[in-house]
């Protein structure tokens, strides 16, 4: 497949976002799309969530899940939501789209002592490890074909209370699947920033697929843990696989890309380095130097073509995932941006004359939720509490 074309070069214009988003009064940490790209979550430093219409630039709901800094956002099927704070607490809710109508769209930039803020219904709580910014991480249970672990719901990643211990949790019911130590190869490898979950892809029909659980430590060193088979039929240890030291700065951030079989990393530094998922299979480790310290949220596009962080400097940059290299700096914000994320492209792949015959069916709001489904957005929230929107590649 062609890597995308450049969006910016010395003879186009700079790219502007398409809308900015208005309405947290604190700088954003956490951004996400959902219910296929119809929704957007955003959260903020003073723990307010904002749940956005991407079709009308609206919000549909607003409420503040946690009383300090949300970490990470995410969710669960198209009926819930995941929040992550600093007051050391995962939180799942269900909101469903048809009980949007009963929450309040009075935004945090304008409510007052009095302004109430109902909240969707609380499911889960789980206590997690807040000392550190690290967030959570989520993938769906194989419903078959993985080794002793929960075949419905999804595996929760989060750090641990020791340093450098991460937590894998199954919901719905918040069973402890395992406890994985600060890595014996790293000398202080200090508290974990990031965690990603993936599973191995099948050899074949009848194969074993197993979690890698893949972290990133505030020494810079980029691990990835697998638990292998039991010969007397008790839990196995967790073994790191890989380790690698690509950063001197801490590592801020990592994306999986699984069917090429790696993963990303960003960090304080300056430098992205690429990983191998299998370092029996996978290619070695390279590094890519960028010239620009503090880029995080590092996010795959879901067709892993395209990746792209937030920079402390205010522009978000994009990278090619074949050719490794950069691709276009994206600059609005004049404040840092710490939190990225793209919309799902490969479910809305379809042709031209489907996609003709489908819209001439549709009414003028069909018409404004089908675009704002298929466009390609990236978004990105920043320091000054606002949150772009770009219509990229």
């Amino acid at each position: 497949m062609a890597e995308p074309n450049l969006l910016q070069s010395s003879e186009n214009p700079p790219a502007q976002p398409s809308y900015i988003l208005r309405g947290h009064t604190a700088q954003i940490h956490a951004v996400h799309f959902f219910r296929g790209n119809t929704r957007l979550l955003t959260g903020d430093a003073s723990g307010w969530v904002v749940l956005w219409s991407v079709s009308s630039k609206r919000a549909v709901a607003v409420w503040r899940p946690h009383t300090s800094t949300i970490l990470g956002v995410g969710s669960w099927d198209d009926d819930k939501i995941i929040t992550h704070g600093r007051d050391s607490k995962v939180h799942v809710w269900q909101l469903r789209e048809e009980d949007e109508k009963d929450f309040s769209k009075v935004l945090p930039i304008d409510s007052t002592e009095s302004t109430e803020h109902k909240q969707p219904w609380l499911l889960h709580t789980i206590p997690v490890n807040a000392l550190n910014f690290c967030s959570f991480n989520t993938i769906h249970a194989p419903k078959q074909g993985t080794r002793d672990l929960p075949t419905e719901g999804i595996l929760l990643g989060t750090p641990g209370v020791h340093d450098g211990s991460i937590n894998v949790t199954s919901l719905p019911s918040q069973d402890r699947i395992a406890t994985i130590p600060a890595p014996k190869e790293v000398q202080n490898a200090g508290m974990v920033m990031a965690i990603g979950l993936v599973f191995t892809s099948p050899l074949n029909t009848k194969s074993i697929r197993d979690l890698l659980v893949v972290a990133g430590y505030e020494s810079g060193h980029a691990c990835v843990w697998s638990q292998p088979s039991s010969k007397t039929g008790a839990p196995a240890k967790w073994q790191c696989v890989y380790s690698a030291k690509s950063h001197a700065q801490p590592i801020l951030s990592l994306g999986i890309a699984t069917q090429s079989g790696e993963f990303y990393t960003s960090g304080a530094d300056a430098i992205i380095a690429r990983h191998p998922l299998d370092p029996k299979t996978g290619p070695d480790a390279k590094t890519l130097q960028t010239k620009h310290a503090g880029q995080q949220g590092l996010t795959i596009r879901d067709d892993e073509m395209i990746f792209a962080t937030a920079g402390w400097d205010g522009r978000m940059r994009v990278y090619s995932t074949k050719g490794f290299k950069e691709l276009a700096v994206l600059k609005w914000h004049k404040e840092g941006c710490y939190a990225i994320a793209f919309a799902n492209v490969t479910s809305h792949e379809s042709s031209d004359e489907q996609r003709s015959l489908l819209q001439k069916q549709m009414t003028v709001a069909e018409k404004r939720d089908e675009k704002a489904r298929t466009t390609h957005w990236l978004a990105a929230g920043s320091k000054d509490g606002r949150v772009s929107l770009w219509d990229i590649y």
